[in-house]
């Protein structure tokens, strides 16, 4: 009797989707997904219904970390919610900076898949809004007037500085994102 001790195939297929899909985008090759999951084209369809089952699932997996990575960065800020927000700039300056960055997977997904009905630009929809009720939060606790439309100003700011930080490296988006940050905090 052998016993398994490694991740089975739903879990490397769904490592190895997070990888390629992130590095080359959602337009990453099926063949290359179970090359690089060590699968059987079989395992895919078993598991996820096919390539966007996948898509969605490891959007939405992403989604949940990267939302818990906002909390965690405010939550580390301490209780002034100025500060709270702008330390969201300042671990968006840390992760453009990583080895590896690709850009903002969620803008990425939304600009790959040009289906709209594709069921993966719901789980980017709903990721944008979690990110947008924190932030609007933050900015209800300011005192801000106009909480909602600011949190939509430094959601642009958000994706702004993923982006150029993706297309432009060693420029720091994320200094200049944090200072406009300001104006749209201060009202």
């Amino acid at each position: 009797m052998t016993v398994r001790t490694g991740p089975g195939p739903r879990e490397r297929l769904l490592t190895a989707a997070d990888q390629l899909i992130y590095s080359q985008g959602v337009n990453v090759g099926v063949d290359a997904l179970l090359k690089a999951a060590n699968v059987a084209r079989r395992s895919l369809y078993e598991h996820f219904g096919g390539k966007d089952g996948l898509i969605v699932e490891v959007l939405r997996s992403a989604a949940d970390a990267d939302a818990a990575d906002y909390r965690r960065t405010m939550d580390a800020a301490g209780h002034d919610p100025r500060e709270r927000l702008l330390a969201v700039f300042d671990r968006i300056g840390e992760i453009v900076a990583m080895p590896g960055f690709h850009g903002c997977r969620y803008l990425a997904a939304d600009l790959g898949l040009t289906d709209p009905a594709h069921p993966a630009h719901e789980i980017t929809r709903d990721y944008r809004r979690q990110v947008h009720e924190l932030l609007a939060r933050e900015l209800t606790a300011l005192g801000h007037p106009h909480p909602d439309h600011a949190a939509d100003q430094l959601l642009i700011l958000i994706d702004g500085t993923l982006a150029v930080g993706a297309t432009r490296p060693g420029t720091n988006p994320a200094t200049a994102a944090r200072e406009l940050a300001e104006h749209v905090i201060a009202p």
